[in-house]
């Protein structure tokens, strides 16, 4: 395949496990086998009438005040190379960095963390292959978005986002915000856009900015949705479907940080791509170099 897009598969699946329209009665059967516990037969139920969990104190504070303490490391030592940005006027908090797990150890091993596999396992029904990490001092601002129109996958339904808590979130820092059921929605793909490779490749996310986050925010006044903002304590973490539509909210108050991570995985055997890009999944950024 030359070019990897929504259009160019066939319409075949099968659907994740909790995507499929017997999901409850699979629920009830993996119950009443002892697979899973009521917990998780919760969270389950959760996810597919929500499209999220909210995982409360996954992980302990003292092991996340390490893994940023390495993270500060990283930037401090120039190991860690932070993406360039708009600066705003009075803002003190530094840039993002895209896969900082290349290169900190320690970011590697939250990524594989057996509480984050265990569930992201769960979550999409196969084993899952850690794929991409995204660590943040602040608040991103971004507009509702959905994660497919970046990465998606074949069959379509296949990744999964944990959005990590390093502190408590202040609702003037820019938390986090989702809409609730909108994983329902169809993909929504670059060509049904009228984005074609050759544009992307050209005007890169100029097009994205045109014709995507326009047609998102007609989809959301549409169907009348209405976000709701994560207002995490440190530790908690956020796993979201592959199709949630979230966003990132203002800032109110610039001086407050928002200390986070975003890892991203993806079912084995399913194919990972850009349909922006029409290019597989890099392959490098499965983690295990640093």
């Amino acid at each position: 395949m030359k070019e990897y897009r929504q259009e160019r598969f066939p319409a075949a699946g099968p659907l994740p496990w909790l995507d499929q329209s017997d999901a409850e009665e699979q629920i009830a059967r993996k119950v009443s086998r002892g697979e899973l516990t009521d917990e998780q037969a919760a969270r389950c139920r959760e996810w597919r009438r929500d499209g999220f969990v909210v995982l409360t104190g996954l992980l302990t504070s003292e092991y996340l005040d390490g893994v940023w303490a390495a993270y500060e490391r990283g930037i401090a030592q120039g190991t860690v190379i932070l993406q360039p940005e708009q600066k705003i006027e009075g803002d003190p908090l530094p840039p993002r960095s895209l896969d900082p797990h290349l290169r900190v150890r320690e970011l590697d091993g939250l990524l594989r963390h057996s509480r984050m596999l265990e569930w992201s396992n769960l979550l999409l029904g196969r084993e899952s292959v850690p794929f991409q990490t995204l660590l943040s001092h602040k608040g991103s601002q971004q507009k509702p978005h959905s994660d497919s129109i970046h990465m998606t996958t074949y069959p379509p339904g296949y990744l999964t986002a944990a959005w990590v808590a390093f502190e408590d979130i202040h609702p003037d820092c820019g938390p986090v915000e989702y809409y609730p059921g909108s994983h329902r929605l169809p993909f929504l793909s670059s060509q049904a856009l009228g984005i074609s490779t050759a544009d992307f490749r050209r005007r890169g996310y100029e097009t994205y900015f045109e014709r995507y986050e326009p047609a998102i925010a007609r989809l959301i006044e549409k169907e009348k949705l209405r976000p709701a903002p994560f207002l995490a304590r440190k530790g908690d973490v956020l796993f979201w479907h592959a199709n949630l539509i979230h966003a990132g909210s203002v800032r109110r108050n610039l001086a407050l940080s928002r200390k986070a991570a975003v890892c991203h995985y993806f079912a084995r055997g399913a194919v990972c791509y850009h349909d922006l890009a029409g290019t597989l999944a890099d392959p490098g950024r499965v983690g295990g170099s640093h």
